[in-house]
């Protein structure tokens, strides 16, 4: 690791700059192991494309030990090219804990902290002690996954307690909050943009189509994590013109990706309910951008030929012109045979 616990925030402040995108785990053609030769071309294309770094996908029905080498060969891929969170998300809180101390001994960057699908937090206090139990098992920069999808809204309108927000921000090593709750609109982005003020954890806001507003008024300086690949490397270049000041540049090549962000939204919304990341609708936008693709394991949602040309058609009118030819076959077998 490039940093001690206690020099997390600092860390992060100064090096966590930029998108964070996502890098899903590719298979054997019969499923039964991991396609080493393809996660490599995937880091390599992830660095071409100009990532800060990538979330390192655990819900991919990958196996520990399948999930601990994923990590060793992105690391190894990318040298000092990239970062990497690890995601976690497993069934039980000691096995994030496990594979989290596994993170630091391969030298991933960091953790995004979500929760056990079955994690039921009855109280504010039983939420907190969660975050506060994994982030305290690591010596990792991490970043909290505030997300709908954890069924919080019991809690809190927006879907996620502000106040456990607040308290997780006191806690050394957290260094970032995920926050996409509070739709629509954004009036909670700016509430917890207010409530990190002064704390030194980065605030983003992982909706791509929020960030010229984000990085202008929110001082939002890394952008994560999201399946931003979809739009090849041109999020991080707009996103880095953003940075340095350039908007009118940055909002031109913003405003042609509009038509792949409309169909992007409009897929997305099919499942909407399902609480279930489109992981196959994930690996076939990255296929069309040159990643490698290939088939993924269950349980993982379905694609159809409709939705398939409705993604690669809104390239084609976002400009790319290297999108290839409608080929489900060619996704399933994927660019690196293993």
């Amino acid at each position: 690791m490039n940093y001690s616990r206690s020099e997390a925030k600092a860390w992060a402040a100064k090096n966590w700059k930029g998108v964070c995108n996502v890098i899903l785990p590719s298979f054997s053609a019969d499923l039964s192991g991991l396609n080493e030769e393809a996660i490599r071309f995937d880091v390599r294309r992830n660095i071409e494309h100009g990532f800060w770094g990538a979330l390192l996908v655990s819900e991919c029905a990958t196996t520990d030990d399948e999930y601990r080498r994923f990590m060793e060969i992105c690391v190894e891929e990318a040298g000092d090219k990239q970062k990497f969170l690890m995601h976690g998300t497993f069934d039980t809180q000691e096995k994030t804990v496990a594979m989290a101390k596994e993170a630091e001994k391969i030298g991933v960057e960091g953790i995004l902290i979500g929760h056990p699908n079955s994690f039921y937090p009855k109280t504010e206090d039983e939420l907190f002690a969660h975050i506060k139990v994994i982030a305290g098992s690591t010596d990792l920069c991490t970043s909290l996954f505030i997300t709908v999808q954890m069924n919080l809204t019991r809690m809190h309108p927006s879907g996620y307690p502000v106040d456990v927000i607040r308290r997780s921000a006191e806690i050394e090593n957290v260094v970032a909050i995920k926050y996409e709750v509070g739709r629509p609109g954004i009036a909670g982005d700016l509430e917890i943009y207010k409530a990190l003020k002064g704390s030194g954890v980065l605030f983003s806001d992982p909706l791509e189509a929020h960030s010229p507003l984000c990085v202008e008024y929110f001082e939002q300086q890394w952008m994560g994590t999201s399946n931003y690949e979809w739009w090849g490397g041109e999020v991080p270049k707009y996103y880095n013109l953003l940075l340095e000041g350039k908007f009118d540049e940055a909002m031109e090549i913003y405003w042609r990706l509009q038509p792949a962000r409309n169909a992007r939204a409009a897929i997305q919304g099919t499942v909407s309910g399902a609480n279930f990341i489109h992981r196959s609708l994930w690996k076939y936008q990255q296929w069309l951008q040159g990643y490698n693709g290939g088939r993924m394991r269950q349980p993982v949602a379905k694609l159809n030929d409709g939705q398939m040309n409705q993604m690669r058609d809104s390239l084609l009118k976002s400009g790319f012109t290297d999108v290839p030819e409608f080929d489900p076959q060619a996704f399933y077998d994927g660019r690196v045979k293993g």
